[in-house]
């Protein structure tokens, strides 16, 4: 949950990179939230809550992946590819999946090196 919490309060931080383990935890709650809340859509037969949700976390998500594919030594740009159909969400799936540079590249020195601030 710290995770979780440590990418909302950098809500729009597009600078810097993210560790493997901070995006994937954040998408695991993201995702366990956003089930939540459609099951509570479908017992009150409305997607409202949901929708309030997913456009509230439109810009944390965006900036979390953009840090995490600096982490890998890439652009920010290359989250466009996910508009790509298909072949580009994969691409970017694989670009996620991917080690970081171990050392300081361009866009901030290592996170695994860094001390945590969570």
């Amino acid at each position: 949950m710290s995770w979780y919490l440590a990418v909302l309060k950098n809500y729009a931080g597009f600078s810097g990179r993210a560790r493997r383990k901070e995006y994937w935890m954040f998408f695991l709650f993201h995702i366990i939230v956003a089930l939540v809340l459609i099951g509570l859509g479908v017992v009150i037969d409305s997607q409202i809550p949901y929708l309030i949700y997913a456009v509230a976390l439109i810009i944390p998500t965006l900036a979390v992946t953009v840090r995490r594919l600096h982490d890998t030594g890439r652009s920010g740009w290359w989250f466009l590819i996910s508009f790509v159909p298909l072949v580009g969400a994969i691409v970017l799936l694989v670009f996620t999946c991917l080690e970081g540079v171990r050392d300081v590249n361009e866009y901030g020195a290592d996170p695994k090196l860094a001390p945590q601030a969570v």
